[in-house]
């Protein structure tokens, strides 16, 4: 291999081998490290097919699967952004109850999801390609669970006689959450990974910078027109935009 697209198109490739459990690359030696189990041949011919004329240069055993540099700094990543959302959840989720606010309570619940998927990567790191794709899909079926359950509750406050939010605690919140959010995503984005877990995460993160600013404009709403209704419309589109990333991840793992 020769050059960045060559090293995509072998990961595409063996994503797809279950006993491959890491990838290493030497761009300008040209070679290719994997470590897998139950020998090498489907490894060979799956590599052959994209015609780079794959030599296997040397095989050894080795007693335990090292982790790579990569995977401990996806690690130590997924554990910042997971302590980050744990935290806006429980704020989140506070404050949406005492300000009777169903954007808060909602963006509170989809920072728990989020939390949740992180959780999931992290078990992912250091497995093989088959184990992130399953992960990726578990946190997308999560996550349509989550945005089903989340419009029946606006449904619920809709057709009931809650009190009006506090526009004060929706915009304050928010802009803490929506800085939170932005310092998850600059650190995803930063560490340019093309695993399926890492881009779920992804995905999860650039929903919640969309969620944030939808409901800092809901809690002006609220105020100009002296109604609960923005925030209710808020908490649709919250978990509409939840329901929408869920699918493109549950694409994403297959």
């Amino acid at each position: 291999m020769d050059c960045a697209s060559e090293e995509q198109l072998v990961r595409m490739k063996l994503a797809r081998v279950e006993d491959v459990a890491s990838l290493s690359f030497d761009l300008q030696r040209r070679i290719l490290e994997v470590i897998h189990s139950n020998g090498y041949d489907i490894i060979l011919q799956s590599l052959d097919g994209l015609k780079l004329d794959t030599v296997l240069v040397s095989t050894e055993p080795i007693a335990d699967v090292p982790v790579s540099s990569g995977a401990s700094h996806e690690t130590r990543l997924l554990w910042q952004v997971l302590l980050i959302n744990l935290s806006f959840f429980i704020i989140e989720l506070v404050a949406g109850w005492l300000a009777s606010s169903m954007g808060l309570v909602a963006d509170g619940l989809d920072m728990l999801a989020d939390s949740i998927v992180y959780g999931l990567s992290l078990y992912a790191v250091g497995r093989s390609a088959r184990h992130k794709k399953r992960v990726a899909m578990t946190s997308g079926y999560f996550q349509l669970f989550l945005a089903l359950l989340g419009l029946l509750e606006v449904g619920r406050r809709f057709l009931g006689l809650e009190e009006m939010p506090s526009y004060e605690a929706m915009i304050l919140i928010s802009v803490f959450a929506l800085a939170g959010n932005a310092l998850s995503l600059y650190l995803l984005q930063k560490s340019r990974s093309q695993e399926a877990h890492m881009q779920a995460s992804m995905i999860f993160t650039s929903n919640d910078v969309i969620v944030n600013l939808g409901v800092i404009v809901a809690g002006l709403l609220v105020v100009m027109t002296d109604s609960r209704i923005p925030d209710l419309v808020i908490g649709v589109i919250i978990f509409a935009i939840v329901g929408r990333g869920a699918f493109r991840i549950l694409q994403l793992s297959k």
